[in-house]
């Protein structure tokens, strides 16, 4: 053969191979859905892509007060010291309310208020917040960072394999008053929480485990978490509902497994449960996979609230949102115990 059809022959090959090529890719993206163009470009611009601290962009520069849900306690003493570490010229302060527990709702009360520059919620804004925005000529918007659920808690020495929604419902009602009638011992149960109006993770839990009915009687409110725990730790009968970052390492209290169904309880820790003897040489982890694929029936989102408003406030928390979504920041609200969004 000669040179010349060799030519031929070698450059009719490639343009059957380029479109054999780009036959499968339109193929792919057909069935896919996916514009790569539009892929390419999204990718370029969408925060999940910022790698560290570093990256972001339009970081205002200032003193930045700001507070809300206590559930954020672990992103706060990890991750907000990172950021500031890395990017001095945003400082953040954290700002307790008066007189009042600090919450999700205070948060947002703060924020509306002009006491916060953002707010961290562990609830989505509410429509009456969103009006009381708009009666003061600005709005609200909120940005989810982290996966967060609700773990419950009971007496260590309790022997009960796990308590569906609605036994919980019925424990929190008054309706069951002791274990004897869910196959425990013949104890009586001491339900305890924060009160109703103490913020999101009681608000999450009213609306979805109590299902808009109130607390019995025999509910005995605690102002916090950390008081909450110590009581149940001495108390055989007791029973308390916390974040689950919050309950799951705890060495002096057993979280139960919950279900929506009779049978099928999914543990908010990892298996197999790491016996409390064992701690705090070791620790019970969260069972990650549980709550980003929504088998664990309690979870929510963490919000990071904002005042859009063309202000610095605004720049600010959507500044301290893209921190958040960093890879860097993602990591460690994965080792604080949250699931990570991205």
């Amino acid at each position: 053969m000669s040179q010349k059809n060799e030519t031929a022959v070698l450059f009719l090959t490639l343009l059957i191979t380029a479109g054999l090529i780009g036959a499968g890719v339109w193929w792919f993206t057909r069935r896919s859905g996916i514009n790569i163009p539009d892929a390419v470009q999204q990718g370029q611009n969408t925060p999940g892509n910022l790698q560290g601290f570093n990256t972001v962009q339009n970081v205002p520069s200032g003193l930045f007060n700001y507070g809300g849900s206590t559930s954020w306690a672990p992103i706060r003493l990890s991750v907000d010291s990172a950021i500031q570490a890395a990017r001095p010229e945003f400082r953040l302060r954290y700002v307790d309310p008066v007189g009042i527990a600090p919450s999700s709702s205070t948060g947002i009360k703060m924020l509306l208020d002009g006491q916060l520059d953002l707010a961290q919620s562990s609830r989505p804004i509410l429509d009456q917040e969103y009006n009381q925005a708009q009666q003061r000529g600005f709005a609200l918007k909120q940005i989810p960072i982290a996966i967060d659920g609700l773990a419950v808690a009971v007496n260590p020495n309790l022997d009960i394999p796990g308590l569906t929604i609605d036994q919980l419902k019925s424990i929190y009602s008054g309706k069951i008053t002791n274990w004897q009638q869910l196959g425990g011992p013949n104890l009586t149960i001491k339900p305890f929480s924060r009160p109703a109006n103490s913020g999101g993770t009681v608000e999450l839990f009213l609306e979805n485990v109590m299902q808009g009915q109130a607390f019995s009687a025999n509910v005995e409110f605690v102002p916090t978490t950390t008081e909450a725990l110590r009581r149940l730790a001495t108390s055989p009968g007791g029973i308390y509902f916390a974040s689950a970052p919050e309950v799951v390492p705890q060495c002096t209290i057993k979280p139960l497994p919950i279900g929506r169904q009779a049978g099928e309880f999914v543990p908010p820790y990892l298996e197999p449960f790491v016996p409390l003897s064992q701690c705090p040489g070791k620790r019970n982890q969260l069972n990650v996979q549980a709550f980003l694929s929504g088998k664990y029936p309690i979870t929510r989102n963490l919000f990071v609230v904002i005042k859009q408003n063309n202000q610095t406030e605004q720049q600010a928390g959507e500044a301290y949102a893209k921190f958040l979504q960093t890879q860097q920041a993602q990591e460690l609200i994965e080792r604080a115990g949250f699931v990570r969004i991205r």
